[in-house]
């Protein structure tokens, strides 16, 4: 006859506080190396001016820059697992904090320029849209937008009447993105 163990969930609250003495598991050591080895890999495809903004012990970065610099791929794949080594006393999450608000900053303005070529594009065959755009932003120059609304419609026109293989001018298009650009 064997004696059944309680299952985890069974045992009381006061054996709860147990488990978080004990070390960690081997995976989950491995695990965490295995990251900071991925965040090391990242580092290394960074720019030198972006890895000068990062909290890195100079250390750290002379082996992040080593790394860029080898060709061969067996010597640069030592030198990354070397980054990674390095990276076990990095301060990881302060790294991983700025490498996603670069990551997610340019998705933001990414979506900005997106959202005013959209309005770009409305204004110009849209005249309520100009009236949305000035409930929006009362203090605008109602008059400077609407004479490059006006020239980027005429453009528009005459590279509707180009012939095949002719270039299409672009200047007006730009300067009426640059002046919503300037807007926002």
């Amino acid at each position: 006859m064997h004696a059944e163990f309680p299952h985890e969930s069974d045992l009381p609250d006061e054996f709860e506080d147990e488990d978080d003495d004990r070390p960690p598991s081997k995976s989950q050591v491995k695990r965490e190396m295995h990251a900071l080895l991925d965040l090391g890999k990242e580092l290394v495809e960074l720019s030198p001016e972006r890895l000068k903004q990062l909290p890195l012990a100079e250390r750290l970065y002379e082996a992040i820059r080593q790394a860029q610099r080898i060709t061969s791929h067996g010597g640069r794949r030592r030198q990354v697992h070397f980054v990674g080594k390095l990276m076990r006393n990095a301060p990881a999450e302060e790294i991983r904090a700025q490498l996603d608000v670069w990551k997610n900053g340019s998705r933001e303005a990414t979506a900005a320029m997106h959202r005013l070529e959209t309005l770009r594009d409305r204004l110009l065959v849209d005249d309520d849209a100009l009236t949305e755009l000035l409930q929006d932003h009362p203090g605008a120059d109602v008059q400077h937008l609407r004479a490059v609304i006006r020239a980027a419609r005429k453009e528009a026109q005459a590279n509707a009447a180009l012939q095949q293989g002719q270039d299409p001018q672009r200047k007006q298009y730009r300067a009426l993105f640059q002046a919503l650009k300037d807007l926002a």
